[in-house]
This record gives structure tokens, sequence and C-alpha cells, in this order.
């Protein structure tokens, strides 16, 4: 199992001493655009088309996550190689989501930008394909399930502790430091377990830490 403290994906949030308590309290309403554009980008495109008795046919695209994740898999499986662009195309992505995703949180004040870093940090390194197992990324979200299973119980504390730390921030214009640590270290782990069972980036196990 990778230490936490070197493994292949790194996600971390600058803490901010004072937020802002008028854009805390309309966050949810605040957000609404940024989380559509996120959407947007995500959801699969419906394609329509007439099958040979001459109906109408609809059917649904898996939008860019599963696309990335698909196309890589792939690669990875028949030719060994990870294409840059497209590893650069989806970690752009996921650090446009992250960005969006501490906004909501309440983890910066900061309305999110679709370039620039800002206060949220995430790095992934880019394999080296040849090195990695051309068979793993056929069952390494199946080897994952145990992360799902603990992510799901700490999402939940999670969005319980935004919900203490929306009062906080209302009443003393501060993000209690234990529970933004917590909250982040929430995002860091799950970041891990992305990295390892969808962008493939890395053979290492993501570690049991919020670290």
């Amino acid at each position: 199992m990778a230490d936490s403290s070197t493994y292949a994906a790194r996600f971390d949030v600058d803490y901010k001493e004072q937020l802002d308590r008028l854009t805390t309290f309309f966050r949810l309403i605040w957000a609404i655009p940024i989380l559509v554009i996120v959407g947007l980008l995500n959801s699969g495109g419906t394609l329509h088309y007439v099958d040979e008795a001459g109906e109408a046919v609809r059917s649904s695209g898996g939008g860019i996550t599963a696309g990335l994740f698909g196309a890589t898999l792939l690669m990875i499986l028949f030719r060994q190689r990870y294409p840059r662009w497209w590893f650069d195309f989806g970690v752009e992505f996921a650090r446009f989501s992250a960005r969006v995703s501490a906004y909501l949180l309440l983890l910066t004040d900061t309305y999110p930008s679709t370039e620039d870093p800002q206060a949220v940090h995430l790095d992934i390194d880019y394999p080296d394909a040849g090195q990695l197992n051309r068979w793993l990324p056929l069952v390494k979200w199946l080897l994952a399930i145990p992360h799902y299973i603990v992510l799901a119980v700490l999402g939940t504390i999670a969005v319980l502790v935004t919900i203490l730390a929306w009062f906080a921030i209302l009443f003393t214009g501060r993000y209690p430091k234990g529970l933004f640590d917590f909250v982040v270290g929430v995002g860091r782990w799950a970041t891990r377990v992305w990295a390892y069972a969808f962008l493939l980036v890395t053979d290492e196990y993501p570690p049991f830490s919020l670290r």
C-alpha cells in the first residue's frame, strides 16, 4: 500500500482564517450557475437515430468521466499507452470540479475559476504506461469497493460537518480548523481512489487515510 504523502494523486485546500458570511449564507444559490456548467460537461449526450424498422431510438452517452475511463482502459489494455493530451484534459477537468466542490463545501469563498488553481490544489503524476499492469485496469474499480463503502460513510459525515461549518461561519466568520481538515481529508482520500480506479494513473493501492 502506498504512502499517502507520496501517492500519485494529491489534494489540498488552503485554509483561510476569515470567510465571507454573505456568500456563505447564499452559497447554494450562487453556486447554481457553475454547477450547471459542470453538469453539462459531465452529462452524457443523447443521440437520436432511426433503426432498420424505421422507429426512433434514443441512446445516451456516459459523459466525460466515463468516456475518459473507457478510452484509457482500452489504450492501456491493448497498446499500453496513456496519451498525454487526454491525461492533461482529465486532470484539468478534475481540478475544475474540485474547485467547484470546495466552493460548495464552504472550504473557500472564492468563486470557482475555470482555469486558475486559486486555493484548491490537485496534482496527479503522469504515469509511464509501460510500467503499468495492462490487465489491472479491468478490475481496479472492483478492488476499490472497500474504499467506496468507507467513503460513503465519510461523505455523509462530511455533509453534516459542512452544515455545522455553515452555522459556524455565519456566527464567527471562521471555518473551524478541525472540521476543515476533516472535509479536505475526505476529498484527499476520494481523489486517490478516483486516480487509482478511474483515471488509472497508478497500480499502487490507495491508502485508507485522510492525510
